[in-house]
């Protein structure tokens, strides 16, 4: 990990990292069974899930980014496992990106 260590992966990044991956596995088999239809929501504009999808990245990644800027990534409370493992302020951003995300699937 030591080759990994520049990009200060955490826990948190990980999770939303895989998380990604597994919204883009979901995506495909979503695809396969049921065809995309285009919807008009509050943008004005038709949108696939597809594009649904990427407005929620999109919009992760800017609650994340801003996220880091304003509050840090400062451990928020330290779980008695082990030595004690930090728990990130950054579960608190993914958690806003996941509703955020859901808002975006049903109004979009």
């Amino acid at each position: 990990m030591e080759d990994l260590a520049w990009m200060a992966w955490t826990p948190a990044t990980g999770a939303f990292f895989v998380a990604v991956g597994l919204l883009l596995l979901v995506m495909i088999a979503l695809a396969r069974r049921r065809p995309e239809v285009e919807r008009v929501g509050v943008l004005g504009i038709p949108t696939t899930r597809g594009d649904r999808l990427f407005l929620s990245l999109v919009l992760a990644a800017v609650i994340n980014l801003a996220w880091i800027g304003f509050v840090g990534a400062a451990p928020i409370a330290t779980l008695p496992i082990g030595e004690g493992i930090d728990v990130s302020s950054l579960w608190l951003a993914s958690a806003i990106s996941l509703v955020a995300a859901v808002v975006v699937f049903r109004t979009v």
